[in-house]
């Protein structure tokens, strides 16, 4: 990253203190810009995709049990980018067959966002789908197992995050831009 978009912070130093299956968590040490140094604890993460599966005007939602808030949690498709050489595109593709039962005539990218860049470099490439057709699911892991495909229109979607039923932030994020992008 350049001096000039790192507003004059620099890392210098770096120490792993966990590497595990899906994140490596470090203390990272940084200059800032008046000479003084920062110690900032990183998650860093392969990155991600998510995939708003339209079908006419109905979006294919996930509920699944998520350990980290230990409730169910209702999401768009989504996954890690953990193939490699696999490019985003890619990773969307498998991911919405994987979880959804799903494969898409069109895939075009949203946009790509951090999830939570206060703490983590995780970055998340986002797809809309469309012209889905069912093909076999691939459940990985008990969580997916479990998971139930969900079907609900666009607006009621919205109306489900503005009642704080959909709480997940890259859903909230892919309803959004998926609905201004196809309202054109």
């Amino acid at each position: 990253m350049s001096e000039e978009s790192s507003g004059g912070f620099r890392k210098v130093s770096e120490r792993e203190i966990h590497s595990g299956r899906v994140v490596r968590l470090t203390e990272s040490v940084f200059a800032t810009p008046d000479g003084g140094r920062i110690t900032r604890d990183v998650v860093h993460h392969r990155g991600a995709v998510a995939v708003v599966a339209v079908d006419s005007d109905e979006l294919v939602l996930l509920r699944q049990y998520r350990a980290p808030v230990e409730s169910e949690v209702l999401e768009i498709p989504a996954g890690t980018r953990d193939v490699d050489g696999e490019d985003p595109e890619g990773t969307a593709r498998r991911e919405l067959a994987e979880e959804a039962g799903l494969a898409c005539e069109s895939l075009e990218e949203l946009g790509t966002f951090f999830n939570s860049a206060g703490f983590c470099d995780e970055l998340t490439h986002l797809f809309l789908a469309r012209g889905l057709s069912a093909v076999d699911r691939c459940p990985d892991g008990a969580e997916e197992e479990q998971m139930t495909v969900e079907r609900v229109s666009l607006a009621e979607a919205e109306a489900m995050i503005d009642r704080g039923e959909i709480r997940d932030a890259k859903t909230i994020i892919g309803v959004l831009l998926a609905r201004r992008r196809l309202e054109g």
